[in-house]
């Protein structure tokens, strides 16, 4: 059966607007458990990156591809998200943050692999990294309960693990970088 967008957003907003998390679960583990013909209606990731789907000031949609290797340092959402893969491996670490002598920092809290055909509930106040492990790009959908682009986020320095605000143009150098990388293998 074809994947239908119209209807995978319109149910998207349905579960949005209604304030179901769990229902968006459910919208968005049925579009990705037939990565085939999601793949045919959205095409298959030729390069890294991020399409808006649907953005609007309570829900942004949006179809991501990381990177053969791509990493995106810990950061988080401020909005309750779900994500689902249709291609290729995500692992996440999540942090919870902590307090030490030299001040506050984060630390490993636990991790989650996501393949093909799985997807996960992301609370409000998750902090995590990604990693594409393969040396393959790795589609996924990612569906945010908020505007994902005018919400104020932080990041986590890699090495001192300290936060600082998230750096929209750093991270999308990071896709670019990812893209280059691509080109040359």
């Amino acid at each position: 059966m074809p994947f239908d967008l119209d209807r995978f957003l319109a149910d998207c907003s349905d579960a949005a607007e209604a304030g179901h998390p769990r229902a968006l679960r459910e919208v968005v583990a049925r579009a990705v458990a037939d990565p085939e013909a999601l793949m045919a209606r959205l095409g298959e990731p030729q390069r890294a990156g991020v399409t808006k789907l649907l953005h609007r000031p309570g829900l942004t949609v949006l179809n991501l591809a990381w990177g053969p290797g791509m990493t995106i340092m810990p950061h988080n959402h401020r909005m309750e998200a779900v994500i689902g893969l249709y291609s290729g491996r995500e692992d996440n670490i999540y942090w919870r943050r902590i307090e030490t002598e030299d001040g506050p920092r984060i630390e490993a809290a636990g991790a989650k692999s996501l393949g093909a055909r799985e997807c996960v509930p992301m609370g409000r106040d998750i902090i995590h990294s990604v990693t594409n492990p393969l040396n393959k790009l790795t589609g996924a959908i990612h569906v945010y309960l908020g505007d994902f682009f005018a919400a104020e986020r932080s990041e986590w320095e890699p090495e001192t693990l300290t936060e600082q605000p998230y750096d929209v143009v750093k991270n999308v150098g990071l896709f670019e970088a990812a893209n280059r990388r691509l080109a040359q293998a």
